[in-house]
C-alpha cells in the first residue's frame, strides 16, 4: 500500500511500535546525543556490546541517524499528544530521558537545536531568553544563512561568566543563521527603578524592548528556585534574596520573572527591577516555545505553562510524566 509520499510501506522502515525498535532508537540517541560510549550503553540498556554495534549499525541503514535521531518511538509519542491535550499546547517535543538521576539537559538541548534548525525562516523575527540549556542548543542548529532575520534578546546580560555567558546566545544564534541581533546591554538585574528607567529612555535600549511586539517566535527557558540552580549557585542573586523570593512563593522564574505555582507574579521587589521584554508583548507572539527539564523544574515548568501559555513545550519524558500528574491541590485531575 503507497503512503502519502507515493513510496510503498514495503520500502520504508517499520513504524517503530516494536520493542526492538525502540530499542535501538535509545540505543542511537545514546550514542550520538547524549555521546555515551558503546560500553556504558550496553549497561544502561542490559545488553552486549555487540548487541549494541549491531543496533546503532541497523539505525544508521535505516537513514534513522542524521544531525538528529529520527524514530517512531509510540511512548513518547502518546506522551506528547498527551501534553498537548492537557495544556492546549500546538505541538510537544518529548526526548528520551537519560539515566535516572542525570541531568536532561544535554538531550533537551539537542531537541531544541533540531526544532530550530526546521522552524526558524528568513524574514523572522526571533526573540530569545538565555540560559544553559539554550546556550547549549547551539551546536545542534544546522547552519544556513537567511535573508531579513532579526534575533532579538529578551533579557539583560551578567558582568561576569565561568564556563559560558548566557547572555551570549542571542548573538551567537544570530551568527548561525547571518542574521542580525539586537541585544539589551543592560544588567539583568538593577539596582532601583529609577536606574531601570533611565536606562530604557536615555540609553537606547527603548527600540529594542519594542521589538518584542513585533515578534514571531520566541524562544524561552525556565530556572527553579533551589539553591544549586545556575543563577544561584554562580552568585548572580545573593542566598538572602532567594530565600526571600521562596518565602514570597516563588517556584522559580522565567525572564527572571518570578512567578509562583499558581502562574501568577510574586509579590516581591525584584520583579520591577528586571530589564526584559514586557511579559505581555511575549504571550501574544504566536509562537511561544518553552524548552526545559529536570525534577527541580517541574514547578516552574506547571507555572510557566499557565503564566506564558506556550504553544510548543520542549522536555524531557520524565518531566513530562511529573507535568502529567495532578498538581498539589488541583482535584479536577485527581
Amino acid at each position: 500500500m503507497a503512503g502519502p509520499d507515493g513510496a510503498s510501506s514495503q520500502d520504508r522502515p517499520s513504524s517503530g511500535n516494536s520493542r526492538a525498535d525502540r530499542m535501538r532508537v535509545r540505543a542511537a540517541w545514546m550514542y550520538y546525543v547524549e555521546q555515551m560510549t558503546q560500553n556504558d550503553i550496553a549497561t544502561a540498556l542490559g545488553i552486549g556490546r555487540v548487541s549494541v554495534v549491531r543496533l546503532l549499525a541497523e539505525a544508521r541503514n535505516r537513514s534513522e541517524v542524521r544531525i538528529s535521531v529520527a524514530g517512531d518511538l509510540a511512548e513518547l509519542t502518546r506522551t506528547e499528544r498527551a501534553l498537548e491535550a492537557r495544556f492546549s499546547l500546538e505541538s510537544a517535543v518529548v526526548v528520551p530521558a537519560p539515566g535516572a538521576g542525570e541531568d536532561p539537559s544535554r538531550v533537551i538541548s539537542a531537541a531544541i537545536g533540531d526544532y530550530l534548525s526546521q522552524t526558524v525562516a528568513s524574514g523572522m523575527t526571533v526573540g530569545l531568553g538565555w540560559g544553559r540549556t539554550l546556550y547549549d542548543s547551539l551546536p545542534y542548529i544546522a547552519a544556513q544563512p537567511l535573508d531579513d532575520l532579526r534575533v532579538v534578546s529578551l533579557l539583560g546580560g551578567i558582568s561576569q561568566a565561568h564556563r559560558f555567558n548566557p547572555a551570549e546566545f542571542a548573538w551567537r544564534f544570530a551568527q548561525i543563521f547571518n542574521g542580525d541581533a539586537f541585544l539589551l546591554t543592560a544588567p539583568a538585574i538593577v539596582d532601583s527603578v529609577a536606574t531601570k528607567t533611565a536606562l530604557i529612555e536615555r540609553c537606547g535600549l527603548r527600540s529594542t524592548l519594542d521589538m518584542a511586539g513585533q515578534l514571531d517566535l520566541v524562544v524561552l527557558s525556565v530556572g527553579g528556585i533551589a539553591a544549586s540552580a545556575t543563577t544561584y549557585r554562580t552568585g548572580y542573586i545573593a542566598e538572602a534574596e532567594r530565600h526571600s523570593l521562596q518565602q514570597a512563593g516563588a517556584v522559580g522564574d522565567l525572564l527572571f520573572h518570578f512567578i509562583d505555582g499558581t502562574g501568577a507574579l510574586v509579590d516581591h521587589p525584584i520583579n520591577g527591577l528586571i530589564m526584559s521584554a514586557e511579559m505581555a508583548a511575549i504571550r501574544q507572539t504566536p509562537r511561544r516555545v518553552i524548552a526545559s527539564g529536570g525534577p527541580e523544574k517541574v514547578d516552574i515548568l506547571r507555572a510557566s505553562l499557565s503564566y506564558v501559555k506556550p504553544t510548543v513545550l520542549i522536555t524531557d519524558e520524565l518531566t513530562a510524566h511529573h507535568l502529567l500528574e495532578p498538581a498539589p491541590g488541583d482535584a479536577s485531575h485527581g
